[in-house]
């Protein structure tokens, strides 16, 4: 599964990842990744998430960050949930429709591996194409 949050600055999309994965890393069974650029979610999120800074990483792109992920998820076979906070940012690609093939992409990996993905777009709604929207919740 593919959920994407949207909304401009300040509109809680933070909150709302964070309370996700705080959520989920104390539901059994579950093992939560975070993938972000630099350490800003450190002290909101339970020890138990792992938390990857993708700073540590000579990672650009969105074919390098499926790469990444398609690696984590390997070496971690029992991953569930992904979350990853401002995706634009992680990925250092704004091209929006580099991200719409990307997000198919994902959630065919999604599918194929059982594992739930939650991403951040920092943007307005109305400036997302439909192919992006449909993964929004």
């Amino acid at each position: 599964m593919l959920k994407v949050i949207v909304g401009g600055k300040g509109s809680g999309k933070t909150a709302q990842l964070v309370d996700g994965m705080n959520r989920q890393v104390l539901a059994e069974g579950k093992n939560v990744v975070c993938i972000e650029r630099g350490h800003r979610l450190v002290h909101q999120v339970r020890h138990e998430v792992r938390l990857i800074d993708m700073d540590d990483y000579p990672v650009r792109g969105y074919a390098g960050l499926l790469g990444m992920i398609s690696g984590v998820c390997a070496k971690d076979y029992d991953v569930t949930d992904v979350y990853i906070d401002s995706i634009v940012k992680v990925a250092m690609d704004d091209n929006l429709e580099s991200l719409s093939a990307f997000l198919s992409e994902l959630d065919a990996f999604a599918r194929a591996n059982k594992v739930t993905f939650t991403i951040i777009l920092s943007a307005e709604s109305a400036q997302v194409p439909p192919s992006i929207l449909r993964y929004t919740v």
